[in-house]
């Protein structure tokens, strides 16, 4: 329904002259008057709004925005999945590759100027807007204030339309990806200017930490997402995951969204660095069985990956293991029919990030390069994901099987996601030193995890050696271990110690929902679990 010209339309432009009035002559008393003149800030916003509304607007885009509008008034959900997937992509590819869509003063006539359309429309534009070049300051701000209103709309309004999932997700993962990149932004203080230090001061509002959990939390609460879901859990009918979250009587924004809101907060949680949070926002989903997120490849890719770092950073390697391999597999399965060329690309990176991943928890998981253990670890993967790891990081496991902590260094650099530090910096010591002078402070939350990942590294690092004097006795006393060793006898029961404690893997496992069952990671120890908590709970 929406119609792309083969060919770019030539926009017609109007020249206009305007005649001056001669100045020679002129009293040089009305040159200081015309100086003095003050402008009033509500006529310079009315004056660039009306610049705006005029814009000259393409046909395909009047055509793309009057058809849109149209299926969102009648609900027609699969005319809007095309159009947002297909047809703005590729309006945006052939004719705004380096360029922002018109503004939404320019088309909101053509929509009859509804409040909630531009709304939509302008959540479009932003994405467009990061996508294509770099934000300023101002449309940071302007993208902040439309997702809040726009999320004000959905949740004090009476919202009756009917949005495919795919935009949905998306929408909170804009929303999430924009806030982390105004983090990063905030923290780079050597490359700003004075007077662009004064005016970030001045947003300190924006994208505030708080306030971006604020809104995950009470679209997850205003849509009782959670107790839909405990609900389907027990006896109940699973009407919610087995229409996908439509209903003919009913919109489905607003619990949809609660719904990926809920793997937001997991999202923003494991940016700050607090992974239990992170797991315990999970617990109403049920990510071993197929669900809403499934059905959206976003989704379910960006679910695994940060799941599934959020429990190697708990030294839950079994686990990350588990979430990682059912990612590759899903990857492997689906990159083929990916109907977008950036979405492909995106799938493409979070492969090659989890592949690094499953190499260090392979490593750290099987007791720190022991081979029998690394074997027991392996078998968890599928035999596709096995060869492509062995062919992409064997090296690098080698490498980390011996200790070597450069190779842990640049695998996590590289597979780790972009840290958020929640404060933003001192305002007024930067802004006091001026271009140049300020210091970063965008990879702070960065170096604090890599400092924590690599503390646990170089626990591991006596323990091939001492494995490998263990395996050659049968009985050996302390005393004659510690000899051989190169160690006093107390260092060496803390080894031992240590030792013993990395052998031991928290690990979820059940036989049927609800249960009890036994759980046995590798071949030294098993662990029994509560599987009440969904695998990110306690150890009994």
């Amino acid at each position: 329904l929406c119609f792309i010209p083969t060919s770019a339309p030539r926009l017609a432009t109007t020249t206009r002259r305007v005649s001056r009035p001669d100045t020679q002559g002129t009293a040089p008393a009305h040159h200081s008057r015309v100086k003095r003149r003050k402008t009033d800030p509500s006529q310079m916003a009315d004056a660039v709004a009306m610049a705006k509304a005029n814009e000259p607007v393409p046909d395909m885009v009047k055509q793309f925005v009057v058809y849109f509008y149209r299926h969102i008034r009648e609900k027609n959900v699969y005319e809007i999945l095309s159009m947002y997937e297909k047809s703005f992509s590729a309006i945006s590819e052939r004719y705004f590759k380096a360029s922002p869509w018109p503004s939404v003063e320019a088309v909101a006539r053509f929509a009859d100027n509804d409040h909630v359309f531009c709304l939509l429309y302008k959540e479009m534009y932003f994405r467009h807007v990061y996508s294509k070049v770099t934000p300023t300051l101002e449309q940071r701000c302007e993208s902040w204030d439309n997702y809040c209103a726009l999320f004000g709309v959905i949740l004090h309004g009476n919202v009756n339309m009917q949005l495919p999932n795919l935009w949905l997700w998306e929408m909170v993962d804009e929303f999430i990806y924009q806030f982390q990149s105004f983090c990063q932004y905030r923290g780079k203080l050597s490359v700003k200017t004075k007077e662009e230090l004064a005016l970030l001061k001045e947003c300190d509002q924006v994208w505030n930490v708080v306030g971006v959990l604020n809104y995950l939390q009470a679209l997850v609460d205003k849509s009782d997402i959670c107790g839909v879901l405990e609900a389907e859990r027990g006896a109940g009918p699973e009407s919610f995951t087995d229409t996908e979250g439509y209903a003919t009587h009913s919109s489905n924004v607003l619990r949809t969204l609660g719904y990926f809101s809920l793997i937001g907060l997991h999202r923003v949680h494991v940016l700050l660095g607090d992974y239990t949070t992170a797991l315990k926002v999970l617990d109403p989903i049920d990510l071993d069985k197929p669900g809403i997120f499934t059905k959206v490849a976003g989704a379910a890719v960006s679910t695994a990956y940060h799941v599934g770092f959020a429990y190697f950073m708990s030294k839950r390697y079994t686990d990350a293991i588990r979430h990682f391999n059912a990612s590759l597999v899903f990857i492997n399965r689906h990159k083929v029919g990916a109907t977008r060329p950036y979405s492909l690309d995106l799938l493409l990176k979070k492969q090659e990030q989890m592949y690094a991943l499953v190499a260090m928890c392979v490593t750290l998981g099987g007791g720190g390069g022991s081979g029998s253990a690394m074997t027991s670890v392996m078998r968890l993967l599928e035999e596709g994901v096995v060869g492509t790891l062995r062919e992409r990081h064997g090296d690098d496991m080698s490498r980390m099987g011996q200790s070597v902590v450069s190779a842990y260094d640049e695998l996590f650099s590289y597979s780790c996601p972009k840290f958020v530090t929640p404060a933003p910096p001192a305002g007024a010591a930067g802004a006091e030193e001026g271009a140049g002078g300020a210091t970063n402070y965008n990879e702070e939350a960065y170096r604090l995890q890599l400092r924590l990942f690599l503390s646990e590294v170089a626990s591991f690092d006596k323990l091939p050696t001492l494995r490998s004097f263990l395996k050659l006795y049968t009985t050996i006393s302390v005393a004659k271990l510690a000899d051989l060793m190169e160690t006093d006898a107390a260092a060496l029961m803390q080894q031992l110690t240590c030792m013993k404690h990395k052998s031991r893997c928290v690990a979820w496992a059940r036989t049927w929902a609800r249960s009890w069952a036994w759980a046995q990671p590798h071949p030294v120890t098993r662990t029994h679990r509560d599987p009440r908590a969904q695998g990110r709970g306690r150890a009994v």
